[in-house]
C-alpha cells in the first residue's frame, strides 16, 4: 500500500476485507460495491467498475472526489457505473461514512409484493426503526441526477430498498457497514421464514426503543469485525498480513 498515508492504507484495507467477506457471505457477488469517506473528506474511496470482489487488494482501489472523478489509484481503471449512489449519500449525509450497494435476494423480494413490507423483526434490526424506504426506479443508478433521487429516498434512514434490484446500506464506520449489511439481510430472511408460519408481529417502536437503550453499538461491530475477519483469514480468503490494519472498529 505504497503511496498512502497510515490512515488511508487502513481504510483501503478494511474496505477490500469487507467486500470480500461480503462476497463469501453471499451479500455481494460479480456485481456491487463498497466506500468509505476519505479521512480528510475530500472524496471516497471505492473499487473499480471491473475488480473481482472475491480477490479485491487494498492497491486495487479508487481515490474518487464527489462528482465520481477518479483523483488516484491504478492506472486505466474507472469506477463503477454506479459511484454516484456513493456520491450523491455521501454529499447529502455528512454522517456517513460508508456506503454498501449489494443485491440480496431475500431483502429485494419484499419490493416486489403489494402489502408485504420488509419491517424489523429481529432486534438487530432495531437499526432500522426510523423505516427502510423502498426507491421507485429499478434501473441503474449512474448518473448524478439518479444518484440524488436515491439519496432523496434514503433521507435520514440508515438503509433504503430499490425496486426489483437491490439494496443500500450506510453506516459511520466500514466495520459498522458490513454488520448492518449483515443483519439487514438476516432480518428479511427471518421474515420471510416467520410468514410461511401465519400473520408476523413485527417490533413495535417500544421494543425498538427500548433495545437500543441497552445496546452497545461500538462493542457488537467490534465483536462481529473481529469474528468474521479472524473467520476469513483462517477460512484464506483474507491474507494474514492484513491482520493489523483491518483491526481497527474506530
Amino acid at each position: 500500500m505504497k503511496g498512502h498515508n497510515i490512515e488511508s492504507a487502513a481504510l483501503r484495507a478494511q474496505v477490500a476485507a469487507c467486500t470480500r467477506i461480503m462476497n463469501a457471505e453471499g451479500l455481494i457477488d460479480y456485481s456491487g460495491h463498497v466506500s468509505a469517506r476519505l479521512p480528510d473528506g475530500s472524496g471516497l474511496i471505492i473499487q473499480s467498475f471491473d475488480d473481482s470482489r472475491a480477490a479485491l487488494s487494498p492497491d486495487d482501489l479508487l481515490e474518487c472526489d464527489f462528482d465520481g472523478n477518479v483523483i488516484s489509484g491504478p492506472p486505466g481503471k474507472s469506477p463503477p457505473r454506479e459511484v454516484f449512489i456513493h456520491t450523491e449519500i455521501m454529499k447529502a449525509r455528512p454522517d456517513v461514512g460508508a456506503v454498501g450497494h449489494f443485491h440480496p435476494e431475500t431483502a429485494t423480494m419484499f419490493t416486489l409484493v403489494e402489502g408485504r413490507p420488509l419491517v424489523p423483526v429481529k432486534n438487530h434490526a432495531a437499526r432500522w426503526s426510523g423505516g427502510i424506504p423502498v426507491h421507485p426506479d429499478p434501473a441503474h443508478v449512474n448518473s448524478v441526477e439518479s444518484g440524488d433521487a436515491l439519496a432523496r429516498t434514503l433521507g435520514q434512514c440508515h438503509a433504503a430498498l430499490i425496486r426489483a434490484h437491490g439494496v443500500v446500506v450506510t453506516a459511520e464506520t466500514v466495520p459498522a457497514l458490513l454488520i448492518d449489511s449483515v443483519h439487514f439481510e438476516e432480518n428479511a430472511q427471518t421474515l420471510f421464514r416467520a410468514a410461511a408460519l401465519g400473520e408476523v408481529k413485527g417490533l413495535s417502536q417500544e421494543e425498538m426503543d427500548g433495545f437500543e437503550k441497552r445496546f452497545n453499538r461500538r462493542a457488537h461491530i467490534g465483536k462481529l469485525w473481529k469474528y468474521y475477519t479472524g473467520h476469513g483469514v483462517d477460512a484464506g480468503y483474507l491474507p494474514r498480513d492484513w491482520a493489523k490494519e483491518i483491526s481497527g472498529t474506530d
